[in-house]
């Protein structure tokens, strides 16, 4: 029996000589493997459907804990605005990698509708680096490394907070302060809003370029030293952003 599942392509690897196996994370079923067979044959109508980033309608002969064999696609967005810029095309790189990760962590399916929102935002044309910072701070707790963002992390105090630390894990108050990194204000309230808030329901993005980088120091900071999660694709974004 053809089972329809909704999924993004977020790896492929060549199979013999005119097949390839692809990796999907889907809505249903989380992260499944799929055996594509004849799509690398120039007549193959799903060759170019088949290909990393596809997010789509899969049709397959589903198999739990086997290789799944597809049987058709149906696109549901193409992504054309993240296409178009190698720059756009460098942030879904690094959000596929990274929710990828974080999925065989956790293995929760709510990463899936997350991923699929953001990058959703990103090709609407919102800033990539925010919403790549939205998403980065969501997944901190199926890391098992979650912020703490209600009061001072050392106190409790729910007042007076003056900055979040990267090393400590999270807001710091007035009479918890000694040496840590002081930031804005805006951002000690960004941050919690970036936590909280439904990806969905951004609309627009009016943020500094300023506060935007002193949030992103600190998710990068908080990044290396807790998750263990050292990729490529983050590497290669961070260079891209240095240009």
């Amino acid at each position: 029996m053809i089972t329809k599942v909704e999924g993004i392509i977020v790896s492929e690897t060549p199979f013999k000589d005119t097949s390839k196996i692809i990796q999907i994370l889907t809505k249903e079923y989380g992260l499944i493997g799929v055996l594509c067979k004849g799509v690398k044959s120039m007549k193959s109508p799903l060759r170019a459907l088949t290909i990393k980033f596809t997010y789509g309608f899969f049709y397959l002969y589903y198999k739990e804990d086997k290789l799944s064999i597809l049987k058709d696609v149906d696109v549901i967005e193409d992504f054309k605005t993240i296409k178009s810029d190698i720059l756009l095309i460098s942030y879904l790189n690094y959000l596929t990698e990274l929710t990828t990760q974080v999925y065989k962590q956790s293995e929760e399916k709510i990463l899936y509708t997350l991923f699929i929102e953001g990058i959703k935002k990103i090709n609407e044309g919102l800033n990539p680096l925010v919403i790549t910072n939205i998403l980065e701070l969501k997944y901190l707790p199926f890391l098992g490394v979650g912020l703490e963002l209600d009061s001072c992390i050392l106190c409790g105090n729910k007042t007076d907070i003056v900055t979040l630390d990267a090393d400590i894990g999270g807001y710091v108050c007035k009479r918890c302060f000694t040496n840590q990194i002081l930031v804005s204000k805006k951002t000690v309230q960004l941050i919690r809003m970036y936590y909280y808030i439904e990806i969905s329901s951004i609309r627009d993005l009016k943020i500094s370029d300023t506060i935007v980088r002193e949030i992103n120091f600190f998710i990068n900071r908080y990044y290396e030293r807790y998750t263990g999660l050292f990729l490529n694709s983050k590497k290669f974004l961070n260079k891209m952003l240095s240009l």
